[in-house]
């Protein structure tokens, strides 16, 4: 690396901001994926029973759970979610930040365009996160859908291991990252276009120009609307997922066969929509929160843009 937007002089401020970065990232991911386990309960029984719950609201699909199961059931996984999407989170976000800054300042890259830069950085950072995540995952699906399947986390993996190996625990990985890698490198670049767009357009100044509340104002418009985005986005993969972790297909391919084209992408869209759009405003705003603490800048923007402003 030749050089990156916060000039990391030396390798103990380098340590620092990438340190802060997986440490923000762990806790703004593990708090809000913990904070809406609910949700998350209701979307993958809506995908897993379209005909029980996706004629009904949000509202009315959490009282059939908790009616039929027990006020608990509404958060069955969430130590998987809270354990798993924290881990996740901790690599996405700091990965990100490392290859965004890493690309940037490639010779091969220099002169790409600053979109490539994003899908790239993005693509990069969720393939490694991922496969921190699935273990997790497979165990978090499992306890949302099978009642009886364990008491918990602890109890999950050796489960999970003793029945199907190694191998159960990356059963999803595929379609995990189908669904992953489009939603982080869409949302990452929809985050990075949204924020310029903001301050040249709205704000009308440089974000350094800009007081702390008015930058993190910037970072929560720009995190909802890449949250949204990213739903659409990911929607079908999301549904090829939960069917593989239920065992109603073999394969993607029968998956998607079995769903059918266009309910791959409506099938839970507007419950996953609700969960996303807050949930990645939210990542963001504690996200970047934690960095301000800790006398970083807010997020948004390559090297070479900074270098052009100084310039």
């Amino acid at each position: 690396m030749k050089g990156n937007e916060i000039g990391v002089s030396n390798s103990s401020s380098y340590y620092y901001y990438y340190g802060i970065c997986f440490g923000g990232g762990m806790l703004s991911s593990g708090a809000t994926h913990f904070a809406i386990t609910p949700l998350d309960v209701l979307k993958v029984n809506m995908q897993v029973n379209p005909n029980k719950y996706n004629n009904n609201g949000i509202v009315s699909g959490l009282a059939t759970i908790w009616k039929e199961e027990g006020f608990y059931a509404l958060w069955r996984g969430w130590s998987a979610k809270l354990c798993g999407y924290g881990i996740q989170g901790g690599f996405k976000y700091g990965l990100y930040e490392y290859f965004k800054n890493f690309y940037a300042t490639d010779d091969l890259l220099l002169n790409s365009s600053r979109n490539s830069i994003f899908f790239l950085s993005g693509l990069s950072a969720q393939l490694l996160a991922d496969v921190t995540l699935a273990p997790f995952e497979a165990v978090k699906i499992r306890l949302q859908i099978q009642p009886n399947f364990a008491q918990g986390l602890a109890h999950g993996f050796p489960l999970v291991y003793r029945k199907e190996g190694l191998a159960g625990f990356y059963r999803g990985l595929i379609p995990l990252w189908s669904r992953n890698l489009p939603f982080s490198m869409v949302m990452f670049s929809t985050f990075e276009h949204s924020v310029d767009l903001i301050y040249k357009n709205i704000v009308h100044k440089r974000k350094e120009n800009c007081s702390t509340a008015q930058q993190l104002g910037v970072t929560c418009l720009a995190a909802y609307a890449a949250g949204a985005v990213g739903t659409v986005i990911s929607n079908p993969a999301d549904n090829v997922m939960t069917s593989l972790y239920k065992k109603k297909a073999e394969s993607a391919m029968q998956a998607i066969k079995n769903i059918g084209f266009i309910n791959l992408f409506t099938r839970s869209l507007p419950i996953r929509i609700a969960l996303l759009g807050p949930v990645v405003t939210l990542q963001w705003f504690l996200y970047d929160t934690i960095k301000v603490l800790s006398g970083l800048p807010t997020s948004g923007g390559l090297a070479r843009d900074q270098e052009e402003v100084k310039l």
